[in-house]
């Protein structure tokens, strides 16, 4: 019998108990896939096969778990009733059906995200419930750094995997930074040989002493990219990768030193970076960066099918530039006012270029700087503000504000925080998030697409560290993505914990290093190494 099976996150919008009833699954239960179904119908028989230790073989519709379409349900949305026939999942797309399956994994109980059964002649149930679900938000995102530390594509898949549970659909790939290049670009070889590996890393805030002295590094195969975009496709999320311009662009600096700012400095004897914060080395704004870079977004969407490309945009400092006769040339051949607009115009250039194949930009807030292309959309992370001032003006905004979403930031105060960073957000502040700023409209309102929660990985060196930081905070994004909570201040966050407790059992059989209510475990700690414990500090300090 499955332990307290109601206590679902995403909480969804309706569900009712039909009874005490439940449906019991045994040898005869099939999966029968209507069209349209069918990549369900195979996640649901290789998650729970396993687990239960049944065959789960394709239905005749006369029981079991029945799969279909039901055009009337809006796209996403989905029907979930449990009888004493079996359980029946529509939706009103392929990906509304794949949600329902992830609410009948959660109806199952928390063993059911094991890998094998614990014991033999277990029995699972599913609860007489009908459940009536559709989510807020079309964007409900999470960005995962791997430019600071590279995470193998094993990892990359078992963090889809979390994703998928939480009910979260597009999957931002952060590929570049000063810190490295992580994916294979064919016409440029240098930008993974050289570009993708560092000497040593910086232990802690920039302001540490500490240092790793062993290498680091790591990217991923054109083939890999498109293993993680067909296993991100079978779950119904998005992939929208991010190759940041013409700041945070070091590592292809060192990769190409042509693409500095050669007339200011020896682009030669930059290494990839090996420390944090905001680096001077951007690219030059010269005809041959622009054709480099349209080479590499040529590779991209062949790999990326996203409608969505991120170019960054963000912390650009425009010091060289300005001490560029190259671009100051440009800015006068250009009739630009100032560097600012030069940047305005570098992501001006590839919004048409993208556009011009069917794709659209997307970048950081700053891009608002100087003006922004008709057809750009704006990831808003200086806070609300950014977001206001894009949708106010038609611009498309998902909001990330570092203050409410940025989870590599810390979860408590005190000293045992692994490498505290930045403010204390804890989970009662993620779920008490509101995305949509109340200056807005109702119609400046619909430009807000969604939202997302954002973890860099300056502090995070590995799967654990990304685990820690990452839950239950995200849990409780998932809700506010997913879910229609009232005001934040009338949220009840009671309930949600008490549906955690639950929901702790579910990560734990999955394996999710996440920080307990109680603070770090041991292990969990960082003791000796530096953060920027500064509560209300701008990003930066």
């Amino acid at each position: 019998m499955s332990d307290a099976p109601l206590d679902l996150i995403p909480a969804p919008r309706r569900l009712t108990r039909d009874g005490d009833g439940s449906y019991l699954f045994d040898s005869g239960t099939g999966i029968t896939a209507g069209e349209g179904t069918e990549s369900t119908a195979r996640w649901l028989r290789a998650t729970l096969g396993p687990v239960t230790g049944l065959a789960l073989p394709p239905g005749d519709g006369s029981g079991g778990i029945r799969l279909s379409l039901d055009p009337s349900l809006a796209p996403e949305s989905y029907r979930l009733r449990s009888t004493g026939t079996g359980v029946d999942i529509e939706g009103g797309t392929a990906a509304g059906v794949f949600w329902g399956a992830q609410t009948l994994r959660q109806l199952l109980g928390p063993d059911a995200y094991r890998r094998a059964p614990l014991a033999t002649g277990r029995q699972w149930t599913v609860p007489h419930v009908t459940v009536e679900d559709s989510p807020r938000f079309h964007w409900r995102g999470t960005m995962l750094d791997v430019a600071r530390h590279f995470m193998p594509k094993d990892g990359v898949l078992r963090f889809l995997d979390l994703l998928a549970a939480h009910k979260i659909n597009v999957f931002h790939f952060h590929l570049s930074d000063d810190q490295g290049w992580r994916v294979e670009i064919k016409r440029y070889p240098k930008l993974t040989e050289a570009g993708a590996w560092r000497a040593r890393t910086k232990s802690g805030h920039r302001a540490s002493p500490l240092w790793d002295d062993k290498p680091h590094g790591g990217f991923y195969t054109q083939d890999d990219i498109r293993e993680i975009v067909a296993y991100a496709d079978a779950r119904h999320i998005a992939v929208v990768p991010e190759i940041d311009l013409p700041g945070h662009s070091q590592a292809a600096i060192h990769a190409y030193p042509e693409l500095g700012n050669t007339d200011v400095i020896d682009t030669s004897s930059l290494p990839v970076w090996d420390t944090w914060g905001i680096n001077a080395n951007v690219l030059a704004p010269t005809d041959n960066t622009l054709r480099f870079y349209e080479g590499v977004f040529e590779e991209l969407l062949d790999l990326f099918p996203s409608t969505f490309i991120h170019v960054g945009g963000d912390e650009c400092p425009k010091d060289q530039w300005r001490q560029s006769p190259t671009a100051q040339a440009r800015i006068k051949e250009l009739g630009l006012k100032d560097e600012d607009e030069l940047q305005s115009w570098f992501i001006r250039h590839f919004d048409t270029w993208l556009s011009e194949r069917g794709r659209r930009l997307i970048g950081w807030d700053e891009i608002l700087e100087g003006g922004l292309a008709p057809g750009a959309a704006v990831s808003s992370w200086r806070g609300y503000q950014g977001g206001i001032t894009a949708a106010k003006a038609g611009h498309d905004v998902v909001m990330c504000p570092e203050q409410q979403v940025y989870l590599d930031h810390r979860q408590a105060p005190g000293e045992d925080e692994p490498v505290p960073i930045g403010f204390v957000r804890t989970l009662e502040d993620v779920y008490r998030f509101e995305p949509v700023p109340p200056q807005l409209t109702d119609d400046e309102a619909r430009h807000v697409l969604g939202t997302q929660a954002n973890l860099w990985t300056e502090v995070m060196e590995n799967q654990q560290r990304v685990d820690y930081q990452a839950f239950p905070r995200l849990s409780a994004f998932s809700e506010v993505a997913w879910s229609e909570l009232p005001a934040s201040a009338d949220r009840d966050y009671a309930d949600f914990e008490r549906r955690m407790t639950t929901h702790y059992r579910r990560l734990d059989a999955l394996g999710v290093d996440y920080r307990r209510p109680g603070g770090p475990l041991p292990w969990q700690r960082r003791p000796g190494i530096l953060g920027r414990p500064i509560e209300g500090a701008p990003p930066n300090v």
